[in-house]
């Protein structure tokens, strides 16, 4: 999953963002591989007033239920400006 977090969140608060989002998963029996702060990046387009934003990729392992209720979680988030969750492998 990549998400973008938005760019006027501060350091820490970029953290605990990325540690909730951690923690989400692995309170719901899921297995977290790797998580990769890629920093800030100019946005395509803008997104929610952004021309920028803190890209994060997290690879991990979830159920499919539990996925759709991290999707939902990521969709209320205010900092968090876009997701995108894929499924690799078979």
């Amino acid at each position: 999953m990549v998400f973008i977090v938005s760019p006027e969140i501060a350091d820490e608060a970029l953290e605990s963002k990325i540690n909730g989002v951690s923690q989400f998963i692995t309170g719901r029996n899921g297995v977290i591989d790797s998580v990769e702060q890629w920093g800030k990046k100019k946005l395509a387009y803008p997104l929610k007033h952004f021309l920028e934003g803190n890209y994060v990729l997290a690879r991990f392992k979830l159920s499919p239920a539990r996925c759709k209720e991290l999707e939902a979680n990521l969709k209320i988030s205010e900092e968090i400006l876009r997701h995108l969750l894929i499924k690799v492998g078979g």
